[in-house]
C-alpha cells in the first residue's frame, strides 16, 4: 500500500483514539463506569466491535475495555528512512479507526450531541438540516426487500464536497437514478456534500435514497455500521467471526465511497477501515492508487477528475452489475424517485384523491384487441384542461394482452401501477384501484412531462416489467367525469370478481407453492414457501406473485414447489416442500411446518414485518411489528428479537412472518389458531382491525380482540396474566402450547 496513505490512515487512527479517550475519561468522571448506553432501536451493542471481537460494550466502563482493543491494533507511523509494505498495518489501523469512532460517537450520543442538526443559509433564507445519525435495525429490515430483489443494487458513500453545488447535484442525480442509496458526510475546502444538494432544492432522506449522516468524516460510520450489521441480521454471521462477517460484506454488501475534494488523515483512516470490509474509494483528487486485489474484489483505491464519469468508474471498481429500465419521458426515472414528496404548492395538476372521482383498472384482452404502445386520452379538449391545472378526474384503464397471460395476473399487473408512476421524477401516486391519487409536479410539467406521457410509462414498464407474459400493452386515461363514473361500476365489478377468487384459493385447491429464494443473496440457508394462504414474511409476495414471477421467469427467484404427499395436516408439512427445501438450502435446513411455530417453524431472512413470540406463561404467543421500539412482555424489545428470527435460523417458539398472515385461516393451525394470541401491539391491531374481527367471529370467539392486549394494557408477563385472567381469555383454557 502507498506509504502515504499508510502514514496517513495511521496518522488518523491515534487522533481519534486520542480524543476517544479524552471523551471517554470525562464521562466516566460524571457518570461512572455503570452507565449504560445503547445506539437507537437496535439489538446489537456497538455493532462494530461486537461483529469483530464479539464483545458486548453496554456501559462506559467496557468502553475502557473497548478502547484497549483499539490501542492493540495501533502501529507507529512508517518512518522517513525505511520503506517496507504497509497494507497490514495500513487496515490495522483502519479497523482500529472505525472502532474508536464508534466508541466516540456513542459518547456524542451520551452527551446529546448525536444526531446533528445545523442551520444553514440558503438563498437568503435559514434552512434547518437534521442529519440523520445512528441507522436503527428497523429502517436497515425495511429495507430488507429493495437489498435483496435489485431494486437497490448497491450503497454509496459520500464523502466531502464536489467543486460545486450543480456538480454534486449530478453526481447524486446519477446515483440515484441508478437505484444507489447514498450516505452523505464531511467536508472539503469549506463546503459539504450535504449542504450543496440542499442548496441545489434537493429531498434528503430515506424516502429519496439521500441520507445526511453528519457533517463529519467520523460519521461515514454509521454506513460501515448499517454494513455491518446486514451480515448478523440478514447472514446470521455470529458476532467475533470476524473473517466471515469480512467475507459477507466483501461479497454480499456492494458498497463504495466517492471521496470529493482534498483528503486529510481522517478521511484516508475511515477509507482504511472500509477497505478491511472489501469497499474501495474512487477520489476526485490527483491521490495514489492501490490496485491489487484480494482485500477488495478490483481496486482499492483509485482516482477519476471528470465528475460525469466517476459514478461509472465507482461502479465498475465495486463490480456491479447494473441495468436501468427507463421509458421515453423527459424526467428522470428509477426506484430512488420513489419517496419524493410533491406538496400542494408544488403541484401542478392532480387526480382522485377524494378530489375528483378516479380509479385505474388493468384488464385481459384478446391479442387482436390491443394495438401495442397505443395511448389515447378520451375528453372533450383534454389538452387546453390539462395545461389549465388544478384538478380532474382520471380513470386509467390499461389493456394486455400475450400468448401466456391469464386473468389471475390482473392484480399482479395492476399493483405495479402504483411503481410505475411513483418512479418518474416529479410524478407521485398513492392507493390503488378506486381510492387513487396522482399528482404532476410544476418542475414535471416544465420539463415537458405531459398527460399522455403518463401512459407511455405504463406501455414501456409494463411491456419490460411483464414480457414473458405480456405482448401488447393499450392504455386509455379518461378525463371526462361522466366516463370516469360510468367505468367505475364496471372496475368495481371487475375488483369484487377477483377478491372473490382469491379468496376461494386455499392451500388444499391447489397442487403447487412457489419459493422465494430472493433473499438468499442474503441468507443462504433461508428459503420462503408461499402458499395460497400464506404470503411471504416480508409481506410483499403472495401466492398469485409467485405464480406470475415464475411466468415472468423460469429461472428466478420464485419456482414452483410440487406439494407432494400431506405429512401433516394440522402442522402444514408435505413430503414435496421438504424435498424442495433440502435442495434449495443444500441441506442446510431438513423439512419446514408452515402452520405451526413450535416445530421446525419456517426460517428468515431479515426483512420480515411482524415477529410471533411465545409466552408460555400466558399459554399463548404475542405479535409485534417492526418498528415498535417498546419493551414487551417478553422482556425484548423488537430489534432484540430479531436475532432469534433472521439469518437463515429455525427456531421453535419464535417465527417471522407477513402481516396479512395473521388474518388467515392457517395462521398458527397447528398450534390452537388465532385464540393463541393474547398480545399485539396496538398499531398491529388496529391495521388489521375489520379483518381480525371477521376472523375472531369465524373462530367462534367473536370478542376476542377486545381480550387481546397491547402496550397500553401490558408490557411485562405478570400484568399481561393478571389481565388475560380478568377477561378470560381462552388461551388460559387452552392445553399447554410448549
Amino acid at each position: 500500500m502507498s506509504k502515504i496513505i499508510a502514514s496517513a490512515a495511521i496518522r488518523g487512527s491515534h487522533d481519534i483514539f486520542r480524543r476517544a479517550g479524552e471523551m471517554l475519561e470525562k464521562a466516566l468522571a460524571e457518570k461512572g463506569p455503570d452507565f449504560t448506553f445503547e445506539f437507537p432501536d437496535t439489538m446489537f451493542c456497538l455493532p462494530m466491535i461486537q461483529a469483530m471481537t464479539g464483545y458486548e460494550i453496554r456501559t462506559l466502563g467496557q468502553m475502557r475495555e473497548g478502547m484497549r482493543l483499539v490501542q492493540e491494533l495501533l502501529s507507529d507511523e512508517p518512518s522517513d528512512a525505511m520503506w517496507k509494505p504497509y497494507l497490514g498495518e495500513a487496515l490495522d489501523a483502519g479497523m482500529a479507526t472505525l472502532f474508536a469512532q464508534e466508541i466516540w460517537l456513542a459518547l456524542r450520543y451520551i452527551e446529546g450531541l448525536e444526531p446533528v442538526s445545523e442551520e444553514i443559509d440558503v438563498n437568503g433564507k435559514k434552512t434547518t438540516i437534521t442529519y440523520n445519525g445512528y441507522i436503527t435495525d428497523t429502517i436497515q429490515r425495511n429495507l430488507g426487500i429493495q437489498l435483496v430483489d435489485g431494486t437497490m443494487p448497491g450503497f454509496a458513500a459520500i464523502i466531502g464536497a464536489a467543486p460545486s453545488d450543480e456538480i454534486a447535484v449530478k453526481i447524486v442525480k446519477e446515483l440515484q437514478e441508478k437505484n444507489i442509496l447514498t450516505f452523505l458526510s464531511g467536508s472539503a475546502g469549506g463546503d459539504s456534500i450535504t449542504h450543496q444538494l440542499v442548496r441545489g432544492g434537493m429531498q434528503l432522506g430515506w424516502d429519496t435514497r439521500i441520507v445526511p449522516l453528519g457533517p463529519l468524516t467520523e460519521h461515514t460510520l454509521y454506513a460501515l455500521d448499517w454494513a455491518i450489521r446486514a451480515a448478523m441480521i440478514f447472514g446470521g454471521k455470529k458476532a467475533g467471526n470476524y473473517k466471515e462477517i469480512l467475507k459477507y460484506t466483501k461479497d454480499r454488501v456492494f458498497a463504495f465511497a466517492l471521496a470529493l475534494g482534498e483528503m486529510d488523515d481522517m478521511k484516508w483512516a475511515t477509507g482504511a477501515g472500509a477497505i478491511n470490509m472489501g469497499f474501495p474509494a474512487v477520489c476526485d483528487t490527483d491521490v495514489p492508487v492501490v490496485h491489487p486485489t484480494g482485500v477488495c474484489t478490483y481496486e482499492e483505491v483509485d482516482k477519476e477528475f471528470d465528475h460525469s464519469k466517476i459514478v461509472q468508474k465507482a461502479i465498475e471498481v465495486r463490480g456491479l452489475k447494473i441495468v436501468v429500465e427507463k421509458p421515453p419521458i423527459p424526467v428522470a426515472y428509477g426506484p430512488a424517485f420513489e419517496g419524493e414528496r410533491i406538496r400542494k404548492e408544488d403541484t401542478f395538476i392532480e387526480f382522485g384523491g377524494q378530489r375528483t372521482p378516479s380509479f385505474e383498472l388493468v384488464r385481459m384482452r384478446e391479442m387482436e384487441e390491443v394495438e401495442d404502445g397505443k395511448v389515447t386520452i378520451v375528453g372533450a379538449d383534454w389538452q387546453a384542461r390539462y395545461e389549465k391545472g388544478g384538478k380532474l378526474p382520471m380513470a386509467m384503464v390499461i389493456d394486455v394482452a400475450g400468448r401466456k397471460m391469464q386473468k389471475d395476473f390482473e392484480s399482479v399487473i395492476e399493483r405495479k401501477i402504483h411503481h410505475n408512476l411513483n418512479e418518474a421524477q416529479g410524478i407521485w401516486h398513492m392507493g390503488q384501484r378506486d381510492i387513487n391519487w396522482m399528482r404532476i409536479s410544476n418542475s414535471a410539467k416544465n420539463d415537458g412531462f405531459t398527460l399522455e406521457h403518463m401512459g407511455v410509462i405504463h406501455a414501456a414498464m409494463i411491456r419490460n416489467r411483464f414480457k414473458s407474459i405480456v405482448d401488447k400493452v393499450q392504455v386509455t386515461l379518461y378525463i371526462d367525469e361522466t366516463d370516469v363514473l360510468r367505468l367505475q361500476e364496471e372496475a368495481r365489478a371487475a375488483y369484487r370478481e377477483r377478491d372473490e377468487r382469491l379468496g376461494s384459493l386455499t392451500d388444499e385447491s391447489v397442487d403447487t407453492f412457489y419459493s422465494c429464494l430472493l433473499c438468499q443473496s442474503f441468507a443462504p440457508s433461508h428459503t420462503c414457501v408461499i402458499t395460497p394462504e400464506r404470503l411471504g414474511l416480508c409481506g410483499a409476495y403472495n401466492w398469485l406473485d409467485g405464480k406470475a414471477a415464475y411466468e415472468i421467469d423460469p429461472t428466478g427467484g420464485n419456482q414452483p414447489i410440487t406439494k407432494g404427499d400431506v405429512i401433516d395436516a394440522t402442522k402444514g408439512r408435505w413430503s414435496g416442500v421438504d424435498a424442495y427445501i433440502i435442495q434449495a438450502t443444500g441441506g442446510a435446513v431438513e423439512t419446514m411446518n408452515a402452520y405451526t411455530m413450535m416445530d421446525n417453524p419456517m426460517t428468515s431472512c431479515g426483512c420480515f414485518e411482524v415477529i410471533c413470540a411465545i409466552l408460555p406463561e400466558a399459554n399463548g404467543v404475542m405479535l409485534v411489528q417492526r418498528g415498535f421500539a417498546d419493551m414487551t412482555p417478553i422482556g425484548m424489545k423488537f430489534s432484540t428479537l430479531a436475532g432469534t428470527v433472521g439469518g437463515g435460523m429455525q427456531t421453535p417458539g419464535f417465527m417471522g412472518i407477513g402481516r396479512n398472515f395473521v388474518t388467515s385461516k392457517k395462521f398458527l393451525y397447528g398450534d390452537g389458531g388465532l385464540k393463541r394470541v393474547v398480545w399485539m401491539t396496538k398499531a398491529l391491531k388496529e391495521s388489521l382491525k375489520d379483518a381480525l374481527a371477521a376472523r375472531c367471529a369465524e373462530a367462534g370467539v367473536p370478542d376476542l380482540l377486545d381480550k387481546i392486549a397491547d402496550e397500553t394494557i401490558a408490557t411485562d408477563s405478570e400484568k399481561l396474566v393478571e389481565y388475560l385472567t380478568n377477561v378470560g381469555h381462552p388461551a388460559l383454557e387452552m392445553e399447554s402450547i410448549i
